[in-house]
């Protein structure tokens, strides 16, 4: 599974339909995808909210964004997310790669 988070921002007709069932109607979509919905969060900004979800890969990632918005008004942008971890153990792999290849040779 991979970790995306999405942010939303409401439409005008977004807002005038506010309800927890559109949370419910939201998750379900996530599911239906074969996604959880780890949480939601309201925010105050750029953005209206942001969720943390878990997806089989970026196609359900895309699903699940288009379908949310269809479903609900709400505009969806997604970005997948990597614990720093796993981002460190790539960045330090990769660097230390790229070094090996840079070093020239050395004559006696």
């Amino acid at each position: 599974m991979t970790t995306f988070f999405m942010f939303g921002n409401y439409s005008p007709e977004a807002v005038k339909r506010i309800d927890p069932r559109r949370t419910k109607k939201t998750e379900e979509i996530i599911k239906g995808y074969g996604g959880t919905l780890q949480w939601v969060y309201s925010l105050l900004g750029e953005y209206d909210l942001l969720l943390m979800v878990e997806l089989p890969g970026v196609p359900e990632a895309v699903q699940a964004s288009l379908a949310i918005t269809a479903e609900t008004g709400i505009s969806i942008r997604s970005a997948p997310a990597l614990p720093v971890a796993i981002f460190d153990d790539l960045a330090t792999s990769t660097l230390r790669s790229l070094r090996v290849k840079e070093t020239p040779p050395q004559h006696d």
